[in-house]
């Protein structure tokens, strides 16, 4: 499923044809509906796959559906403060931003409301656009936690900006 994401995200963001007779990229296939009663989340850095915080959302009962992208709205930033290091998610003005790499997962609307009620300020849960058209929840920052914080939206996703700081 991570693969198919991945090769997914590729052909949205090169638009390269496909197969030898060069055919143009169908549009993109929204992502599944969630299963019955889940809500969608999507998580940005320190709950992605085999990042610290991941346990958070398994303990939860949550399950990976797909990685995405974001639409163009969004900058990326790399938050000061303590363990476990976290970005930032901002929506910008249309297109004044960065196409995003996200996870979504599925929850259990109990496990959704545990882990919402768990999230630290300056962080919170709101509506994320992705590129293929579909909106779902997901972390976004407070504008005023930005004032400071390294801008690494050019990095495309948090999981990039970390491999890159190694």
């Amino acid at each position: 499923a991570l693969l198919a994401s991945v090769g997914r995200a590729f052909h949205a963001d090169t638009a390269l044809p496909l197969g030898a007779l060069g055919l143009p990229q169908p549009p993109l296939v929204p992502l599944a509906p969630a299963p019955a009663g889940a809500i969608m989340l999507a998580v940005v850095g320190a709950h992605l796959s085999g990042m610290p915080l991941n346990r958070e959302l398994k303990a939860q009962g949550a399950s990976f559906v797909a990685t995405a992208k974001t639409t163009a709205d969004y900058r990326l930033y790399a938050l000061t403060g303590g363990e476990p290091r976290r970005p930032g998610l901002l929506r910008v003005a249309a297109g004044a931003g960065a196409a995003i790499e996200v996870e979504i997962w599925a929850l259990p609307p109990a496990g959704f409301g545990n882990l919402v009620a768990a999230v630290p300020a300056p962080l919170s849960i709101g509506s994320l656009q992705l590129a293929d058209g579909c909106s779902v929840k997901g972390f976004l920052v407070e504008s005023a936690a930005v004032a400071g914080a390294r801008d690494i939206t050019d990095f495309g996703g948090w999981r990039a900006f970390v491999a890159a700081a190694e």
